[in-house]
Order: structure tokens, then sequence, then C-alpha cells
């Protein structure tokens, strides 16, 4: 073999044996905050939980429910987004749960961001929880999340929701989203002073209401779609500090399911994270043909079959991490290339959405390019 096939069959081996040893190891779940149940009873008087939800009536009990048990005093404003269910009336059932009914969505403003906005004219408390209507927190997670942010001296702490996981596409891919979101994101990297990389997981947000003003939320992001990591980088480049980890104690109720549901969930934003750049696109297409498609390729030669089983190995060996802390199975990882390449294929329908006018589309809504 020639010097040049040598590198490109190494090429696959050295991004996946580079993923394991580079010093931010994004692979990694050491960035989390569990929920801790034996937890004393805390003051809560100084959170006010924002929620914005639209026609999330199968939910919003739950989320609530789980809000009341965190501690005494939270204050929790529900912004019922134009829903033409029954979400205002399961939350006006809760006690201090205040419900305001959401004003037509005015052009340029992304639902979720314009529910924020108004809902945010009536915090006054020191701190936020920007809260999905479609989180549920355990008993105890709000307290601990606090007492890091406390202990940390961070402005901003968000955490990654624990994704419902019922049938074969849910394991297949959203274990898999978490592990894709963590290398685009180095929680690491994110956490530090550096101003490289800004991550937040929108679900489950814990911010000073100050930091919120000074940073433009929400009005200065009105249109952005991948809205919670463009809010930390604003929130970063106002001087604060910021913190991003996994949570088993932050439960998503949103159920997936179908292949078809989580393409739509991912397709919605996925052009919008390559900026939509269509050379980004290619090249991400490239990358992922040479780490995920090249390796079994080297494996039917006789001469660069080890490098092949090198790629796969140390592929497979990123990602174990991520499997065990969900409590699934490692053979999981052996089907890692099989979602790789459907994520692939939901970035192209991303991309294809919007070449035909389509930004992202969600809530019944669409916006357009």
């Amino acid at each position: 073999m020639g010097i040049v096939v040598w590198i490109a069959a190494s090429l696959p081996a050295l991004m996946w044996v580079g993923l394991l040893l580079v010093p931010w190891r994004p692979w990694s779940t050491r960035e989390r905050i569990e929920a801790d149940p034996h937890a004393r009873p805390v003051d809560l008087s100084q959170i006010t939980v924002l929620i914005p939800a639209r026609n999330e009536a199968d939910v919003i009990g739950l989320t609530l429910a789980g809000l009341q048990v965190q501690g005494s005093g939270l204050q929790v404003i529900v912004v019922d987004d134009q829903s033409t269910d029954d979400t205002a009336r399961i939350a006006a059932s809760f006690p201090n749960v205040s419900v305001i009914s959401g004003q037509p969505l005015p052009q340029g403003w992304a639902g979720k961001l314009w529910a924020l906005e108004q809902g945010k004219a009536h915090v006054h408390t020191p701190i936020t929880l920007l809260l999905d209507a479609d989180i549920q927190l355990q008993p105890g997670l709000l307290p601990a999340l606090l007492a890091h942010k406390q202990r940390d001296n961070r402005q901003f702490v968000s955490l990654m929701a624990d994704l419902r996981r019922t049938s074969f596409w849910d394991r297949l891919l959203l274990p898999a989203f978490v592990y894709y979101f963590k290398l685009l994101y180095p929680f690491s990297v994110s956490n530090s002073s550096s101003r490289l990389v800004a991550a937040a997981a929108g679900g489950c947000i814990l911010v000073d209401t100050e930091a919120l003003q000074r940073a433009g939320a929400f009005a200065s992001l009105r249109n952005a779609l991948i809205d919670d990591c463009t809010l930390a980088r604003q929130v970063k480049n106002a001087g604060y500090r910021t913190w991003l980890g996994l949570s088993r104690g932050v439960v998503s109720l949103r159920p997936y399911g179908s292949l078809g549901s989580i393409h739509d969930m991912v397709a919605r934003s996925a052009f919008t994270q390559l900026g939509y750049s269509t050379l980004l696109l290619l090249v991400v297409t490239i990358l992922f043909a040479i780490a995920y498609g090249l390796p079994f390729v080297l494996l039917a030669s006789p001469v660069a079959w080890r490098l092949g089983l090198i790629a796969l190995v140390a592929m497979m060996l990123s990602y174990l991490p991520m499997l065990r802390y969900y409590h699934m199975r490692l053979a999981w990882a052996l089907l890692l290339p099989l979602g790789a390449m459907l994520y692939l294929g939901m970035t192209w329908s991303s991309a294809i959405r919007y070449w035909r006018g389509v930004r992202s589309r969600w809530k019944d809504r669409t916006y357009s390019t």
C-alpha cells in the first residue's frame, strides 16, 4: 500500500483513538447532578419557575406535581401559549401556580421564546428556573441543582433530561443524541471560562434573573431555534459563568417511540445547527463516511483490517460510558454506526426542508426561511 493509502486507511483509527485521548473527554459522563430524595426540605422562595406550555395537557400535571415536592415557597408561572386543550385548567388546579394567557405569536418570534418573554415580566425573585412543560423533576433534584449553583458560584446551570426509552428506536437513538451533543459541545469546555463553547439544555435551566436581564433574554434571541445554546452564549458573553451536566433526575415525559417522531425532533433544528451551510453539511457527510463507514471497508482488506478493527473498538469504547450512565446493555454500542447513519439522514432531511422554504416545524407552527 502506498503512503497516501495508508494515511487514508489510518484516518478512522486516528479519529476514534484521538477522541478517547483528548483531555476534555467529551465522551465521559463525569459532569452530572443527581436528585437526593432524602435531602432535608429547603426554602425555595428565592426561585420562580417559568414554564412555557402549548397543548401540554397530557404532561403538565406530572411536571407541576414534580415541582410541588421540591421544597417550600417555590413560585410557579405557567404561560399558556394559545393552547386548545386543557393545559391552562390543569395548571390552575395546582397550588402556588399562576397561569398567564399568552398573546398571539408576533412576527419574527419563536413560540417558546415569546412565551418566556411574557412570563419574564412576572418574575420578581433573584433566581429563575426555566422548565419545559414536559420535564418532571425527581424529588430532591432542584435543591441539589441550587446547591451546586451556589457552591460552584455559577450564574447559569442547566441539566440535560433523561429521555424516555420505550422502544427499539428510542434505545438506538436517544442515548446517541446525548452522546453526539456532548461531542459537539464538550461539557468540560463549555463549563470552563473559555468562550469557544457555550451550551445548555433548554429543558431545565436555573439562572440568576439579573443575568437573564443583562444578557438581553429573551428578546435578543427571539428567532433562535436552538434557543438554549444561544442563551448560554449570550449569558457567557455578558461575563457570567455557566455550567451544563447530565441528570437522571430530570425526566423527559415526551413520548417518542417511533423513528418518525425522533426524526421530527432532530430535523427541526439539525440544519440550523450547521448554520444552514451546505458546505458544512457536505463536510459532516464526509466525516461520517470516514468515521463510521470506512472501518467496515477496511475490515475486508487483508492488509488494513487491523486499522478498521482499532477504529471500531475505539468507537464503541467511546460510547460505553453513556450506555452505563443510562443503565443500558453495552451491546447497544454495536449499533452506534447504524444510529449515526440515521442521524446523518435526518440532518439531510432537515436541509431539504430548509431548501423547500421550511426552517422548522414544531407544535403546529411552521417557521419559514
